[in-house]
């Protein structure tokens, strides 16, 4: 009797793929269909799948052998979650049984969910295992059809869509070829779709300065400010003014959203995300997380935005688990027998009230919140969590005056604003062009990479000297001024940084006359 078949398959672990060996064995005795390895449930059901789809596809299914089959998935260890692996366990049946040529199995990578008649299904982390298969060294993958578009994107590895069982044992006996879909070579940047613009925000010169400043950068920003000053309307517009996606920015975010099946079946996402769960949110929701890990929101936000309106109204145990994210750009993941790591390089625009009414400070319309009510209320926003927001601005009431001033086209200041936030990228792009691992923002560099990058003129000395280091500045709350006064020189075209930059950065953090 023929030995065991192997086959290789793979599953994802978090955002990342694993490698998983099919094996299978035929023994004589009465009828079974074991699958061992430390599978799930919906592994376990592979076997009813198999069976009805191979039946209907004309090739004699295991229920009609009497022989004992046994399945293995290795490495036995690893536990397997999900379908992807019926295609997989069907070919291994057919070569262990004798019912389809030999071919070489140890170049290729074969997943898909099977349908009862034989088709196949789509599985999440197509793209992430296209990079397994290339970093492996593999030739070919094979997947369901509607998965091919996404892992086409990874060059190096020849991707074959799949639509039905039929279809791929024909191309496997040479009788018909599968079309490959053609690499992403040609990728083209979008931007997110935002029906705001900057140019639709009347007034506020303050704010869109400090908005143009953290797109320019990537530095996180928090806006407070009345009810109905505009704080969401300009968090909207924000992401029309980022610039376009790198093919590698791209790949990032795909990898995430494939994981999370999450991308469209035609294409991959070419524009940065913009996030804006609602405060009732739960905990994994935000963070990620399940029995099973997959991305939250602050990883699909990952090289986007992401914004949380009514800031204090969040959980603060939720609010609390944004510290990690926003220090490292990931967020760790802890269970019992591994910790996965799910990339959060976000940028956070935060917006909130000064108090529960909504009017402290305001000076036409009087607030209506004790003492108490207001100190606790900002309150709920921590000193640490605070200090790792970049920019802190306050938005203050428009007059209707100026809401009345209708604009035909947009605005000098606007277009000046814009272009300076695309030359300020370009040339970050060019400054970190060589940093491993790779950075793409000022906001990125660590404390070590911003003494080596950053230099003073000698007013910017004095200014260190003099002012700086006689506040109460935490070191944290001392490089993140250094970096924001990095990306206002970028933003000026500035070799150096000059005092002016350092003193408009230094009023963007928390001062002690602040109202929170």
């Amino acid at each position: 009797m023929k030995g065991p078949s192997r086959i290789f398959s793979a599953e994802l672990d978090g955002i990342n793929a694993e490698l998983i060996e099919v094996e299978t064995d035929l023994n004589v005795g009465l009828h079974a269909f074991n699958i061992v390895g430390l599978a799930d449930k919906a592994v376990s059901e592979a076997k009813e799948r198999v069976n009805s789809a191979l039946k209907n596809s004309g090739i004699k299914p295991p229920t009609k052998e009497n022989r004992r089959i046994t399945v293995n998935l290795a490495p036995a260890d690893i536990k397997k979650v999900g379908s992807q692996f019926d295609l997989a366990i069907a070919l291994a049946y057919l070569l262990a049984s004798e019912q389809i040529k030999e071919f070489e199995t140890k170049d290729k990578i074969f997943v898909g969910e099977l349908s009862l008649d034989g088709s196949l299904r789509p599985v999440n982390g197509g793209l992430n295992i296209a990079q397994l298969a290339k970093k492996l060294g593999f030739k070919e993958l094979f997947l369901p059809k509607t998965n091919a578009q996404e892992a086409a994107i990874i060059e190096g590895i020849k991707v074959m869509p799949v639509t039905d069982l039929k279809n791929l044992i024909n191309h496997l006996e040479n009788r018909e070829t599968v079309i490959t879909p053609q690499p992403a070579t040609d990728f083209v940047p979008d931007n997110q779709f935002s029906s705001i613009n900057f140019d639709d925000i009347k007034g506020q010169g303050n704010a869109k300065r400090a908005l143009a400043i953290a797109a320019a950068g990537a530095h996180n920003l928090l806006m407070i400010g009345p009810p109905g000053t505009g704080k969401t309307m300009m968090a909207q517009a924000l992401i029309s003014v980022l610039p376009p996606l790198s093919l590698a920015e791209a790949t990032e975010i795909n990898q995430i959203y494939s994981a999370a099946g999450l991308l469209n079946k035609d294409s991959f996402i070419n524009y940065r995300p913009f996030r804006s769960p609602h405060h009732s949110s739960s905990l994994i929701s935000l963070v990620g997380g399940g029995s099973y890990p997959k991305p939250g929101e602050i990883s699909l936000a990952h090289r986007g935005i992401l914004f949380l309106d009514e800031f204090p109204e969040f959980h603060r145990d939720l609010l609390e688990a944004l510290r990690q994210p926003l220090e490292s750009g990931f967020i760790s993941i802890s269970r019992a027998k591994k910790t996965l790591n799910f990339p959060a390089n976000f940028t956070l625009v935060a917006a909130m009230n000064p108090c529960p009414c909504g009017y402290f400070g305001d000076p036409q319309k009087e607030c209506q919140c004790s003492a108490y009510d207001v100190f606790r209320y900002q309150k709920k926003i921590s000193g640490p969590l605070l200090d790792r927001i970049d920019i802190q601005i306050e938005v203050p009431r428009v007059e209707i005056s100026e809401l009345r001033n209708k604009k035909s086209a947009v605005s000098e200041t606007d277009r000046i604003l814009e272009s300076k936030i695309v030359s300020a990228r370009e040339i970050q792009a060019r400054r970190f062009k060589n940093f491993k691992p790779k950075i793409y923002t000022n906001s990125e560099i660590s404390s070590k990479q911003a003494e080596q990058i950053i230099s003073f003129d000698s007013s910017a000395e004095n200014f260190l000297k003099n002012v700086l280091e006689k506040t109460f500045l935490s070191g944290r709350g001392y490089y993140r001024i250094l970096k924001i006064s990095q990306t206002i020189a970028d933003f000026e075209a500035s070799e150096k940084i000059t005092a002016d930059h350092l003193a408009e950065a230094y009023q963007y953090r928390v001062r002690e006359d602040s109202k929170i």
